[in-house]
C-alpha cells in the first residue's frame, strides 16, 4: 500500500514539474509533441 501511494506522489510530482517546464518554455503541449508531419 505504501508503494502505491509513493507511486501516486511521484506521478503528481512529475506532472507538476513537466507543466512548470512547459510553462517556462512558452510552448503548448501540442507544439511540443507535434512533428513536422503534423498540420497545425
Amino acid at each position: 500500500m505504501k508503494a502505491m501511494f509513493f507511486g501516486f506522489a511521484a506521478a503528481v510530482v512529475i506532472a507538476v514539474g513537466a507543466s512548470m517546464v512547459l510553462g517556462t518554455m512558452q510552448h503548448t503541449t501540442a507544439e511540443v509533441y507535434s512533428t513536422a508531419a503534423v498540420r497545425r
